[in-house]
């Protein structure tokens, strides 16, 4: 099986103004990625992948960055190895470690995260970052505590114990999803966010900045979040599960199972700077994403 690089890349897909298009990936024990179609990665990331010292963490660094090369090529009509990805400058200092954007097609904003067997991509129309954290352990919490805004520090400690990783866990992906989406990442440190504690989705912090912050809840052992830069009226997030038969068809066999991918959840949130509580009502479709 081959893959040229100039593959046909099928039909296209589209996102509507004010959705953000989720697509989780899961890496299960054992699963391989077929090696003509690693070739489809720049030169830079096979040498990225290639410094990976556990193989678990190399095989899920090289699945997430195909998945998303071949996603971003449904999207943009080109083929993967075609697609031109660099970093941009950042905000803050001008420095070369900014968001990831794609050169060339206008208008197709994207972010990618993974941790522990599961990646996740987002991809919209405005500027876009999504984050994805393996439940922390207690003692982890316990050590990033101090780095949080005062106000998240005191809501986490008032909870029980047992709940705090989780709670700490979803907070911590939203910080990041909205670093990542304006471009700073945790070059600054995560206190360069606002705060984004149990009260967030008032739009009083994020909305400051002209972003909606919403978790992804469903995920048993991980914490996800996405951020969308403002729009006029409220941002749809819609979740979908990639086939890992995606990573392992040629071209437009894999382009075509996009299109009958039923979505796993879809949330709305209200419009950044809105008052009042999120409206966000999740529905689900099929089992709890990821799918063991």
């Amino acid at each position: 099986m081959t893959y040229p690089r100039d593959l046909p890349v099928g039909p296209r897909m589209e996102t509507p103004a004010g959705d953000v298009h989720l697509w989780a990936l899961d890496t299960p024990e054992g699963t391989q990625v077929p090696a003509a179609a690693a070739a489809e990665l720049s030169p830079s990331e096979r040498r990225r992948a290639a410094a990976f010292v556990r193989p678990a963490g190399r095989l899920l660094y090289v699945r997430a960055h195909l998945a998303l090369r071949r996603l971003l090529s449904a999207y943009a009509g080109v083929a993967p190895a075609l697609l031109d990805l660099r970093q941009d400058a950042c905000p803050r200092c001008a420095g070369p470690h900014g968001r990831p954007v794609l050169a060339g097609p206008p208008g197709l904003h994207f972010s990618l995260s993974h941790s522990h067997g599961l990646a996740l991509i987002g991809i919209a129309r405005t500027p876009v970052g999504v984050d994805v954290q393996r439940l922390p352990t207690a003692r982890t919490v316990e050590l990033c505590l101090p780095v949080l805004h005062p106000t998240e520090q005191r809501e986490l400690l008032e909870l029980p114990a047992a709940a705090r990783p989780r709670a700490f866990a979803e907070l911590w992906t939203r910080k990041e999803a909205l670093l990542k989406g304006v471009g700073t990442g945790l070059s600054h440190g995560v206190g360069a966010a606002p705060y984004l504690g149990t009260h967030h989705a008032s739009g009083r912090s994020a909305g400051a900045l002209g972003w909606s912050v919403a978790d992804l809840p469903g995920c048993p052992d991980h914490a996800a979040a996405w951020a969308l830069a403002a729009g006029t009226g409220p941002a749809r997030a819609v979740l979908r599960e990639l086939p890992h038969a995606f990573l392992h068809l040629p071209g437009r066999q894999a382009a075509e199972l996009l299109g009958g991918v039923e979505p796993a959840l879809c949330t709305t949130e209200p419009a950044p700077g809105r008052p009042g509580p999120s409206p966000s009502r999740p529905r689900r479709q099929g089992e709890t994403w990821p799918r063991p």
